[in-house]
């Protein structure tokens, strides 16, 4: 895993000091399963949360809750050495807890969260046998609009990290196709794995010098980007990535359409894993109104001549302008690289 971790960072967290860039107003506080800081348990120091925003700091260990995190500007860090350090975890399915959306361990519908070097987990399919329907087992929920996560490690099989957005799903949007901008996502240095639509939702995020691990399944598709309609302005940029596999992986394809605009861009992507030729892959027609292209994909990338009618390479010049902060500006002008 290309995971790097800034020992200052670390060392400035130990102190109880505010990185660069975060609001000097928030509160910080501490968690430690052991009692030695302000709470033992996580969702407990997330509902502390004041209005002007909280940075919560969690020690070492494996919190096994499901977590909700509703209020705006909370920032949760991670205080080990490594993201393995400390892990959110439960093990809800989508059969145990009444669909997909309530199987997440993790739920964000804050804005402006922040999170980083920690691990978010579904264990479902590790601690229970995988069954046909309702084995989707959400690790990360988020809808929330500039949201930031870098340096964690996403953990599941099934639908692990629902990149969503809470707009743009109104029955009189899709029916007026009224323009609406979805909530933005950065995920960078990230470690995402699964097997089936493993990232999904319809948030507008960007995927930035990430590793996407597959897992072992007949067949791995890695998004299921789901922009429901052509004045949605959403839709998932990978820049700069890694695509790796357990052993028996061996079939992975990089999407398929959830909605019928799905909208997802692959840059500059090194395969170490087989990319099946084809690349994507059709549900139930929707491949001809969705937007699907490569650019620079290298290493076991397949031959591109064998890729999917529907998806198309990027020219070196519509390559250029796909930018973190192009992609992620909106009307606010927010760009997530300079946000600390």
């Amino acid at each position: 895993m290309r995971l790097l971790w800034n020992r200052l960072s670390v060392a400035a967290l130990f102190m109880g000091l505010a990185l660069p860039g975060w609001a000097a107003s928030h509160k910080i506080v501490t968690v430690a399963a052991d009692g030695t800081g302000d709470f033992k348990e996580v969702q407990a120091a997330i509902d502390s949360a004041p209005d002007s925003g909280l940075t919560i700091q969690i020690k070492p260990g494996i919190y096994k809750q499901k977590l909700h995190v509703l209020a705006n500007h909370v920032e949760i860090i991670g205080l080990g050495s490594k993201p393995e350090d400390v892990v959110l975890s439960w093990d809800d399915s989508a059969k145990t807890a009444g669909g997909t959306t309530k199987s997440a361990s993790v739920t964000v519908t804050g804005d402006d969260f922040r999170a980083e070097n920690l691990t978010f987990e579904n264990a479902w399919e590790r601690t229970h046998a995988s069954e046909h329907e309702g084995s989707q087992a959400v690790a990360l929920l988020v809808s929330g609009d500039r949201d930031v996560f870098r340096h964690v490690r996403l953990l599941g099989f099934q639908d692990t990290l629902y990149a969503n957005s809470k707009k743009c799903h109104s029955a009189d949007e899709v029916m007026a196709g009224a323009p609406c901008r979805a909530s933005r996502q950065y995920f960078a240095d990230c470690y995402i794995e699964g097997h089936v639509d493993y990232i999904f939702g319809d948030a507008k995020a960007v995927f930035d010098r990430c590793e996407l691990h597959s897992m072992p399944h007949a067949v791995t598709t890695i998004t299921a980007q789901s922009r429901v309609y052509p004045a949605e302005d959403s839709g998932y940029l990978f820049l700069n990535c890694t695509v790796t596999a357990a052993a028996g992986a061996d079939n992975t394809l990089l999407g398929r359409p959830w909605r019928a605009y799905a909208t997802t861009y692959f840059l500059n992507t090194n395969f170490v894993a087989n990319l099946n030729p084809a690349g994507w892959s059709e549900w139930d027609g929707k491949l001809k109104t969705s937007s699907y292209a490569e650019f620079g994909s290298h290493g076991n990338a397949g031959d591109i001549g064998k890729r999917i009618a529907g998806s198309h390479q990027l020219s070196a010049s519509d390559a250029a302008k796909l930018t973190v902060k192009a992609w992620l500006a909106g009307t606010d002008g927010w760009n997530p690289e300079a946000v600390r």
